[in-house]
């Protein structure tokens, strides 16, 4: 299978290993961008999406990807696994994306008994190349739908697109606030074009921040792929988990042990070199903001993104290359840091109640809150601890 790469800052490499939908012919490849890994770590996180590549695998696996329901033979030995995946499988669908110069598959997430589906923005706009691909949506039942695209948000890689469909099983949201690290987990989704695939894992992390390429449409240019000198990569908070997710499983489902939405598959990491696979580190949008935003997009076509105001830089501890939170460099001047009453040189630790260990930490979940919400923030001044009440400015401002 041929391989797209698109990296991101020294921590991790973007490298989509796109699956291919039945429905679809191969348009053409597409171009590569080889990795910039890191010797330590040497990952890569892959978009999980699809663009068509045309090789003999690809090939092989296209007759296979027919809906497969989950198959209970002996009720009486159904485990919590099961369970899980026969509640959630009937609100997760999957995608095929088609334009004129190239296609691919993904997986998507029933919002509405009236056809509203949650998917990954990279998945429907084949990775920021247009927004006018065809899209057709096949449910666990073997329904095929023509979809349109109601709107898609490329600072938290997701979309919103209808089918025109009713009676449809929507999916039941959980509280992704409340997660454990070690919590059971199922992901739901169709890796490498193979509908309805469970597999299970555990939540291995929460409150991750990793960078990935903007999905956004840039006219005729398309998608501005990072790789080092060119557009810069978005930072999106997610959760960490080791059930296996594959190319095909963006925009699926990662649902805890009642079938309940936790989590939309986005990206995973591989060991780099090589075809994008799963090796147990897999990442999901968390469920609360993927619900805000979703709502956001169904309403208006487009999501609200917070603002603070500061241009930060990590802050790097003494002799070491880690980070212990977000320098303040500059203030934007009526900005919401400078309002509440941050300063130059003070180093946030901790926004909304959650950690900021560096620059990305903070700008994912400054991102991940819709513009005028009230938070707390906690700075370090001159060694002293100081708690500020900020309302956080619109992001669209900076267009």
């Amino acid at each position: 299978m041929s391989q797209w790469n698109r990296s991101s800052d020294s921590q991790f490499i973007v490298t989509p290993n796109y699956a291919a939908p039945a429905p679809l012919k191969p348009k053409r490849k597409s171009r590569v961008f080889r990795p910039l890994g890191i010797a330590l770590l040497a990952l890569s996180t892959a978009m999980i999406g699809g663009i068509v590549a045309s090789s003999a695998f690809t090939l092989s696996y296209l007759s296979l990807s027919q809906p497969a329901p989950i198959v209970v033979n002996q009720p009486d030995r159904v485990d919590w696994v099961t369970g899980a995946a026969a509640e959630a499988a009937p609100s997760v669908v999957t995608l095929a994306v088609e334009s004129e110069t190239s296609s691919g598959s993904g997986s998507g997430v029933i919002l509405t008994e009236d056809g509203f589906i949650l998917t990954n923005a990279h998945v429907v706009t084949l990775s920021g190349l247009t927004e006018d691909a065809d899209i057709s949506a096949r449910l666990s039942s073997g329904e095929v739908y023509r979809a349109r695209l109601v709107g898609f948000d490329p600072v938290y890689d997701l979309a919103v697109i209808k089918i025109s469909a009713t009676g449809l099983k929507p999916m039941a949201f959980a509280d992704s606030t409340a997660l454990n690290v070690g919590q059971s987990v199922v992901a739901i989704g169709a890796p490498l074009g193979l509908a309805s695939t469970v597999t299970q894992g555990i939540v291995s992390a929460l409150n991750r921040t990793i960078q990935v390429a903007s999905s956004e449409v840039n006219g005729d240019s398309g998608l501005q792929f990072w790789t080092g000198n060119g557009a810069a990569p978005i930072s999106i908070q997610v959760i960490q988990t080791d059930a296996a997710i594959n190319p095909g499983n963006s925009g699926g489902a990662l649902v805890d042990s009642q079938g309940k939405l936790i989590g939309i598959n986005v990206a995973i990491a591989t060991a780099g070199g090589g075809e994008a696979g799963s090796i147990g580190v897999g990442f999901a949008i968390p469920a609360n903001t993927s619900d805000r935003i979703a709502k956001e997009i169904m309403a208006t076509g487009s999501a609200t993104h917070g603002l603070l105001g500061a241009l930060v830089r990590d802050n790097p501890a003494a002799n070491s290359s880690f980070s212990t939170g977000a320098l303040i460099e500059e203030l934007t001047e009526g900005g919401a840091a400078l309002a509440a009453g941050l300063k130059r040189g003070d180093v946030i630790v901790s926004f909304a109640g959650q950690r900021v260990n560096g620059a990305s930490d903070l700008t994912a979940v400054v991102r991940a809150q819709p513009a005028g919400a009230k938070v707390e923030v906690e700075a370090l001044r001159d060694e002293t601890l100081l708690t500020f009440n900020v309302t956080l400015g619109d992001a669209s401002d900076l267009n």
